[in-house]
């Protein structure tokens, strides 16, 4: 799978506020999505930082997509679980999350993720997810 194709999947499959977000596919094939958040005033809280929806749906998207390449067919998938860790505030210019497939099996797939400033690289949250597979 190619960053074009992911950007167009997730165009045409996820919700509109999701896209508000404005993720940009940066790299994706079987192994890993690496996807960038711009920051900006729409995703802050009080003191100025990113707000934790934004980070975890950032990360539940990162993942899905994931998911998605790591098959060779399409397949429908739906989160059945997720949990984020929120280890620093998040500031700068962008988040940068990074996201592989643990485990995939027959209905389950498995999934964690890794976001971090981009200028910095530090790590802001991580977080992991459990997928149904149909």
């Amino acid at each position: 799978m190619t960053p074009q194709i992911a950007q167009t999947i997730f165009a045409e499959n996820f919700a509109d506020w999701v896209q508000a977000l404005d993720l940009k596919v940066i790299e994706i094939d079987a192994e890993h999505a690496l996807i960038r958040m711009p920051l900006g005033d729409h995703l802050s809280r009080v003191g100025g930082i990113v707000s934790g929806q934004a980070l975890a749906a950032l990360a539940d998207t990162t993942m899905a997509l994931a998911v998605i390449a790591h098959f060779p067919e399409p397949r429908p998938f739906a989160t059945t679980d997720l949990h984020t860790q929120f280890l620093r505030p998040g500031v700068g210019t962008a988040i940068l999350c990074r996201a592989e497939v643990v485990r995939a099996g027959k209905s389950l797939v498995f999934a964690r993720a890794e976001m971090t400033e981009e200028t910095s690289g530090k790590a802001v949250a991580t977080a992991t997810a459990t997928f149904f597979a149909g």
